[in-house]
């Protein structure tokens, strides 16, 4: 682009680059910085505490709505921001017709949200995977380990529950060993089969004094209730995903749309007569 420039010694034209990065990175760290306070602002509203695990946090329905709406909104507000200053910020077009000068607006609005959502993906990573992750981390535990925190082991005590407890040393034991068999099986199989099980019942018949019949009616109860929760989880993070390409989309959208008004303010444009005049010139 070249811009004309009346001097004493006449018009001098002078080529100017078509995208201002200081302004661009302008709005994209302060969309980072706002995402971040937002972020913080989600955990301490509860977010971090929800858990799709029937027996922890709320329920996993009302994550996924408020925790989706929550991003949607932290992406309009912090989206935006960041559009309207990058449009804001950017160097006055000369010499261009109102649409080029707006499609640059967009442009510049568009791209402030591209870089604030590639660095907020590695400076966000860890206050945004404690807003989510109590989402995906039931999944993940179960796939992922057997410790002490492993979901497991509430499915581990429902197994092995009795009113007799004699050798506490050797129950320790075999928690531990069906901890590792239940998390080693819904890994691979997403259930108990074949000779894993038939080896579960002996232990919880031996292990609780139950008869084989009742041990095999509490395995396969427990085992029902297992596969229902660990679903009822991935489900949560499946949708977690979508809440979050969704709030990607609206937030692309709001820098766009800000970075257009920010520019308008800019050149002293922007009004409601003007985006009429500019909506039935595009038709």
């Amino acid at each position: 682009m070249e811009q004309v420039v009346e001097t004493s010694k006449g018009s001098v034209q002078i080529e100017t680059p078509g995208i201002s990065w200081g302004a661009v990175l302008a709005g994209a760290a302060a969309a980072c910085a706002l995402t971040l306070l937002l972020l913080s602002l989600g955990v301490g509203l509860g977010f971090a505490v929800v858990s799709p695990w029937g027996s922890r946090g709320v329920s996993s329905t009302s994550f996924e709505i408020g925790t989706g709406l929550y991003f949607i909104v932290m992406a309009m507000i912090s989206s935006g921001l960041g559009g309207y200053l990058a449009g804001r910020l950017r160097r006055k077009s000369i010499g261009l017709e109102t649409t080029e000068v707006q499609f640059r607006d967009t442009a510049h609005g568009f791209l402030a949200w591209a870089v604030a959502s590639i660095v907020g993906a590695v400076l966000l990573a860890s206050p945004a995977s404690s807003l989510i992750g109590s989402a995906t981390g039931g999944a993940v535990q179960v796939a992922a380990s057997a410790s002490q925190s492993s979901p497991m082991n509430s499915y581990t005590d429902m197994l092995l529950r009795s009113d007799n407890r004699t050798d506490q040393q050797s129950l320790a034991d075999t928690r531990g060993e069906v901890t590792r068999l239940l998390t080693t099986s819904f890994r691979a199989n997403n259930d108990v089969n074949g000779a894993d099980r038939d080896y579960l019942m002996k232990t919880v018949a031996a292990r609780t004094g139950l008869s084989q019949a009742d041990a095999e009616k509490r395995v396969n109860d427990v085992m029902t209730q297992a596969k229902a929760d660990l679903d009822k989880a991935r489900k949560a993070a499946m949708h977690t995903a979508i809440w979050l390409t969704l709030s990607l989309f609206i937030g692309a959208f709001a820098a766009a749309a800000a970075a257009w008004e920010g520019g308008g303010v800019r050149d002293g444009t922007w009004g409601r007569a003007n985006v009429r005049e500019t909506l039935a010139r595009s038709r």
